[in-house]
């Protein structure tokens, strides 16, 4: 089903249900006495005499303050809020945030492919491929579009782009039914129009703030390297 000059293969490129991944994360957190608190916002974070004092807020519950060692800001797209809130963390190791909504889009009918289908990379991403939910289907996405502000919006008209940047490499999409469904914003660190910028984990070597970790820019990686992140994170809090 794939019209291509060359491909090269990846027999351990898959999908994973990320629902359960985080699942299984979180209890084997919480089974070592780890504490998940939802609708919760850091509000301020400052170093006393070794610890970190962090003002969080709750909604309705108001505001309290926590005690801790070590401070991981792996918060996505909030990241740059959340450091700005660090007392003491030089504005020169907060990087500006770009944001790039990515869409995607559903197809009728049954999956041809077994394996993800991916074209050569465009500027800023890695262009509109096809891929497989967890029920066999297969959906397109996801493209690339630089916003200013959080919007989910993925218009209606988006579906021509698709299919036209699909049909390149597969022909026979031409007589599937195409409907955008949902989008994602990837954190990132360079623009349209700057030269590619890779994600940053900034440990206290790069900020000098002992116990502060700071994750800038962490898109898709964030899912798929989640494992080999944690553990490159855990030693950097460690210095």
């Amino acid at each position: 089903e794939v019209h291509c000059t060359a491909a090269v293969l990846s027999p351990s490129t898959g999908i994973v249900d990320s629902h359960a991944l985080m699942l299984a994360l979180l209890g084997e957190a919480e089974s070592h006495g780890a504490m998940l608190s939802l609708r919760t916002r850091m509000i301020s974070a400052r170093k006393l005499r070794g610890d970190f004092e962090v003002t969080v807020s709750s909604g309705n519950d108001g505001e309290m303050t926590l005690a801790c060692s070590t401070l991981i800001n792996a918060a996505g797209l909030g990241a740059w809020e959340v450091a700005r809130g660090v007392e003491g963390l030089p504005p020169e190791h907060v990087p500006l945030r770009r944001l790039a909504r990515g869409g995607y889009c559903s197809v009728s009918g049954k999956s041809p492919f077994t394996r993800l289908v991916y074209p050569v990379p465009v500027a800023g991403a890695l262009g509109i491929h096809a891929t497989l939910d967890m029920q066999g289907q297969v959906r397109l996405g996801p493209d690339i579009t630089w916003i200013d502000d959080i919007d989910y919006t993925v218009p209606d008209a988006a579906a021509g782009a698709f299919r036209a940047a699909c049909l390149r490499y597969w022909p026979g999409l031409a007589g599937r039914e195409i409907t955008p469904t949902y989008s994602g914003i990837r954190p990132k660190i360079h623009g349209p129009d700057e030269g590619f910028a890779d994600f940053r984990i900034d440990g206290p070597e790069r900020h000098g703030i002992k116990g502060l970790v700071n994750l800038f820019g962490i898109e898709s990686p964030g899912l798929t390297s989640s494992l080999a992140i944690a553990r490159l994170v855990a030693g950097l809090a460690q210095q």
